[in-house]
């Protein structure tokens, strides 16, 4: 089994392609105009719209209600990512901070309310588990 990709699913699927374009730099590959995919070699991030959701099952999924789930990027300087957001994000949880396990965690919002995390290995041990 692979793990391949985390949905979204929003009300604004251009409002939220743009946002996750311009926080990555990845480039979205739009199927239509209900449903995108930013695709890096590790996973896709997919972004559906309200109206794909009867077609899984009416009522299985609401936009901006996720509560539980993070969604993390590993990126190559944090802190530089931080200054190149500030501006854009409105919402940062916090400003970069060295966690426990070893990673340096920026934590914001996204236009829905979805918990980001982008973050860079900067122990010894975090820096060997992501292969850095």
């Amino acid at each position: 089994m692979n793990f391949v990709s985390v949905r979204i699913i929003t009300g604004d699927v251009a409002r939220l392609v743009d946002f996750y374009e311009r926080a990555t730099g990845v480039a979205a590959d739009w199927s239509t105009e209900d449903f995108a995919e930013l695709r890096v070699a590790s996973a896709t991030l997919a972004i559906g719209s309200t109206r794909t959701v009867p077609l899984f099952s009416p009522g299985s999924a609401r936009p901006a209600d996720n509560h539980s789930v993070i969604l993390e990027f590993l990126v190559d300087d944090v802190d530089s990512v931080h200054k190149n957001l500030t501006g854009f994000v409105a919402d940062f949880v916090n400003e970069p901070t060295t966690l426990p396990w070893g990673n340096r965690s920026l934590l914001f919002r996204d236009p829905d309310g979805n918990l980001v995390n982008f973050f860079t290995p900067v122990t010894p041990e975090a820096i060997e588990k992501f292969g850095r």
